[in-house]
């Protein structure tokens, strides 16, 4: 398979080239270095191509003909309060993907939606839910699942398959600095000496799936599943004060949690994917737990940094 990449310098795109490329496809990674680092395609051996995915020039042609497309590029940042620049950087250059992609031969599309859709909706979280975004990035992925149905209703030979990312983490999100994972934020506070902080009292929870899971998912999805939506989770949710509980052992600590008053009225206290349609439409079960991530994530990188 040839395939390309979309955000390939970014968190999950670095994972997936990375995964593509060690299962002998041949893969063209694609990204701008707005929101990544060269860092986590330090050991990919594909090809590269610098350029803004919304600048088709500068691209199309230096890319050529693919199989299919990963697309992970996007604003991910849900404190851009720019709404133009949110939905032209995240829809408008979805659509040229799109249309690139039927032009040059890619027979499926699998891009990076988000849970964020579902906003403050009940759990579990369904994909025939109502959308209820909160923010500008949500709503960017609300209308490019409109645009990707609408897509391949009219391109039949093509499979265009949005995947619903719930909380995501694993390795190369270092980069993402205040974006990146609770986990990832609560490690870098604990590693440092610090007792954990989080609100009160801690027992929001989550639906949080490592990169590896996300990574299989694009790959069965790509593989097998039909045209649509479906959420990438685990459907089991972790407390705050269970995640420390699973950090603690990890980081070599025994530090007490410090809680403190949430000043944010709108903000998520609990996110819970239904993870049926994604098994049935293409097979897709999470492997990892979020304590076996955390073990297999942040265990390695502490091996690392004692080394």
């Amino acid at each position: 398979m040839r395939a390309l990449v979309t955000g390939a310098a970014g968190f999950i795109g670095s994972n997936l080239a990375l995964e593509l490329a060690r299962a002998g496809h041949e893969v063209v990674a694609l990204d701008d270095f707005t929101s990544a680092n060269f860092a986590n395609l330090r050991d990919f051996s594909g090809d590269f191509v610098a350029a803004d995915l919304s600048d088709l020039a500068s691209w199309a042609d230096r890319v050529g003909s693919v199989d299919a497309v990963f697309h992970q590029a996007a604003i991910t940042d849900t404190t851009v309060s720019d709404q133009r620049r949110m939905l032209r950087a995240n829809v408008e250059a979805f659509r040229l993907l799109l249309r690139w992609a039927a032009e040059h031969g890619a027979a499926r599309v699998v891009y990076a939606s988000s849970a964020g859709i579902y906003g403050d909706g009940p759990v579990p979280m369904r994909e025939d839910a109502p959308p209820r975004p909160l923010n500008v990035y949500a709503f960017s992925k609300r209308v490019m699942e409109k645009a990707a149905g609408d897509f391949a209703r009219a391109h039949t030979g093509m499979r265009v398959v949005g995947l619903r990312y719930f909380n995501v983490f694993g390795p190369g999100e270092r980069f993402k600095g205040p974006a990146a994972s609770m986990i990832w934020q609560l490690a870098g506070q604990m590693r440092a000496g610090k007792r954990p902080r989080v609100f009160e009292f801690g027992e929001q929870y989550r639906d949080f799936i490592y990169v590896k899971d996300v990574v299989r998912a694009n790959l069965l999805a790509a593989a097998k599943a039909p045209s649509g939506v479906y959420n990438v989770c685990t459907g089991a949710k972790t407390t705050f004060n269970e995640l420390i509980r699973m950090l603690n052992p990890v980081l070599g600590a025994r530090l007490k949690t410090e809680y403190f008053k949430n000043p944010y009225p709108f903000y998520q206290n609990e996110t819970l994917g239904d993870p049926r349609r994604a098994r049935k439409g293409f097979g897709f079960k999470a492997q990892y737990s979020a304590a076996e991530g955390i073990r297999d994530y942040l265990g390695a990188e502490e091996a690392f940094a004692q080394a």
